[in-house]
């Protein structure tokens, strides 16, 4: 009798805690987006007001800095000494480049008697030449990646439109199969893993700010880790490390998707649906139908999945401990009176 009112007791201060949790979240969740996506209404407007140029832009003369062109091709008739780069556009060379010439979205045209002294790198284009035989440095190499120039052309000229789905009926579709994936997604990790889910959502709920801390400061130290390994450590090694972290985010990314959906999917149906309130079932699928229409938003969505990570994170880092931190007990969980 004594562990069955404990256990009442427990129940309903997690739902008053979730409750408060749930509503902070979307409170926050909709002032970050009313600022974000006021602060893109802002920059829309001042781009819309300037007339898109589509006629390269002409570098003449000496030039001591890159060459660069975002959304526009660059042609280079005098001497460039640190490198170009074309973002959305073509690189053409008819004078000389001392540096390395990239171009994403575009191709590189080297001239007949230009001359280009470093690496050459397309992505989504290609490199032509009007020489028989290039003029450029024996040790230079060339880095190409050719298919969906236009689609990556577009793309680097209309940056916005990364986090401004385009509404459509084939748009809708992926989302409603999306939900789908989702839900069974959730099901099977419910269904396989029910002790890990419920205590993440337990530790979730009670201690959520933090998971977030814990989370945010894990996010940032494998990112300059990986940075830092890139940058000195043998490809090898760099390489390992890179995929190992590759493979934690996207491991913890699930799982935090999992429990934010199971977490909001409860709250839900206490709040708004009497009818199936204890179905695991129904709250999984309103929480994967909740952050599904949430990432589906434009110019949120990259912050909904950033949150995803961070909470997956902080939840992973915290797995070995206990809702009130001290060291996990698994036969604390299974004790009966």
């Amino acid at each position: 009798m004594g562990m069955t009112s404990a256990l009442t007791v427990n129940a309903s201060v997690l739902d008053n805690r979730s409750d408060q949790f749930l509503i902070q979240l979307i409170c926050r969740a909709g002032g970050l987006f009313l600022l974000v996506l006021s602060m893109f209404v802002v920059i829309q407007a001042q781009v819309a007001t300037s007339s898109t140029v589509n006629e390269p832009y002409i570098v003449e003369g000496v030039s001591d800095t890159m060459a660069y062109g975002m959304g526009r091709s660059i042609k280079i008739t005098g001497t460039v000494k640190n490198g170009a780069i074309a973002l959305g556009g073509d690189v053409i060379v008819q004078g000389t480049v001392e540096g390395d010439v990239a171009a994403i979205g575009g191709s590189v045209i080297q001239l007949e008697g230009s001359r280009i002294g470093g690496d050459v790198i397309v992505i989504g284009g290609g490199y032509r030449h009007d020489s028989v035989v290039a003029n450029r440095n024996a040790s230079s190499a060339t880095i190409m990646f050719a298919g969906y120039e236009q689609e990556l052309r577009h793309m680097m000229r209309n940056p916005t439109e990364i986090v401004s789905p385009q509404w459509s009926a084939k748009y809708v579709g992926f989302r409603i199969l999306a939900v789908l994936f989702w839900f069974v997604v959730s099901l099977v990790l419910t269904l396989a893993m029910p002790e890990t889910i419920s205590q993440g959502v337990a530790r979730l709920q009670l201690t959520n700010f933090r998971v977030a801390i814990i989370g945010f400061v894990g996010a940032a130290i494998i990112g300059a880790g990986t940075s830092f390994s890139l940058h000195y450590l043998p490809t090898f090694l760099s390489a390992l490390v890179s995929l190992i972290a590759f493979l934690f985010i996207l491991v913890v990314w699930i799982f935090g998707r999992v429990i934010l959906s199971a977490a909001t999917g409860r709250w839900l149906q206490r709040k708004f649906l009497p009818i199936g309130r204890h179905s695991e079932s129904v709250a999984l699928l309103l929480g994967t139908s909740f952050w599904i229409a949430l990432s589906s938003l434009p110019y949120i969505w990259p912050f909904v999945v950033a949150v995803m990570i961070v909470i997956g994170i902080g939840l992973a880092l915290t797995v070995r401990y206990r809702i009130g931190w001290g060291r996990f007990q698994p036969g604390l969980t299974s004790s009966r009176s």
